[in-house]
């Protein structure tokens, strides 16, 4: 196999190679947005619906939230434990430092314990001063919240009343509950109602976002640096072998050797003895011309008729 044709099937699989990969790039991002898209749907379905009775979503305590069940309000009628308040730490709101107010909640009907994010308190300005939390209403309440899915335990430690995650097997042993208490340990929720309702409320916590984000776009980019990839590389390949078809200098070629000049031999006739043989002027063109660069075929062809007109000028 010829150099060029060895560069060529080197562009060629290169070629190939970066396009496999931009596809599942971009095939990768395409499925982020199909998730993406179903979280949206989920979200719109269930934010604003009408709220159902606990025990439709989630039959026993200890059953897991279902995907499609996000964000689904809910209502129970119960009482909370505001002896059990635990603070969330590092859960910023719009970008603001603050404190999300973990309180559990006693359903009558199973009396299992639900952890319910109530909203949110600032920090304060170092976030090691003591905060105002505004307690729950007392007695029996009717509250509606909207499931989430508990989130995983955290490894990080924290000194009571305080965690990292909402996770009811931390939260509920950091407010001094027995380990031993029965709660629903797949999903927690967030307030939307309290009857009867407080005076004084914690900061409402931020709706979900619904920005689709640009997966889409950076699905079809990938594409198409795939195809710029494979039509390209797929070009240099082919001027490598229309290079060498047309006979383009090749610089890892040797040099041909100069053919011999005419009328510099001392045993040429017509040359005396002792005298210093004279190059031919006469000698053909393509005898004195120098190797020639690489160019494309257009200059070649130029080339080409330049030197058949010198060769005719001189047999003329």
């Amino acid at each position: 196999m010829t150099p060029a044709r060895r560069r060529a099937t080197a562009l060629v699989l290169v070629g190939v190679l970066v396009a496999t990969a931009c596809v599942f790039l971009g095939r990768w991002q395409w499925h982020r947005h199909e998730w993406r898209d179903a979280q949206i749907a989920i979200v719109e379905a269930n934010y604003d619906a009408a709220p159902r009775p606990v025990v439709d979503v989630l039959p026993e305590p200890t059953s897991p939230l279902p995907d499609d069940a996000q964000w689904r309000p809910v209502t129970l009628t119960g009482r909370y434990l505001p002896e059990a308040t635990v603070m969330l730490r590092n859960r910023p709101v719009d970008q603001n430092p603050a404190y999300h107010v973990l309180v559990p909640f006693q359903d009558s009907a199973s009396g299992a314990v639900l952890v319910v994010d109530r909203g949110w308190v600032p920090t304060g300005e170092d976030a090691s001063q003591a905060v105002d939390v505004p307690a729950p209403p007392t007695g029996e309440v009717t509250l509606v919240v909207r499931l989430r899915t508990a989130e995983r335990p955290s490894s990080r430690t924290a000194s009571p009343g305080w965690v990292h995650a909402i996770a009811p097997a931390q939260v509920l042993p950091a407010g001094g509950l027995p380990e031993r208490t029965e709660a629903f340990t797949g999903a927690y929720g967030q307030r939307v109602s309290e009857d009867p309702a407080p005076q004084v409320l914690p900061a409402p916590l931020a709706e979900p976002d619904l920005d689709p984000g640009s997966h889409l776009s950076y699905a079809f980019q990938w594409w198409v640096f795939a195809l710029g990839a494979l039509l390209g590389l797929s070009w240099l390949a082919r001027r490598e072998l229309l290079d060498e078809r047309d006979g383009v200098f090749d610089p890892t070629r040797e040099p041909a050797p100069e053919p011999a000049a005419v009328g510099t031999g001392l045993d040429e006739p017509g040359v005396a003895a002792g005298r210093t043989p004279v190059q031919d002027d006469r000698q053909p063109a393509s005898a004195r011309r120098r190797p020639r660069r690489r160019e494309g075929r257009a200059e070649a062809e130029e080339d080409a008729l330049i030197e058949a007109q010198l060769e005719d000028d001189l047999r003329a």
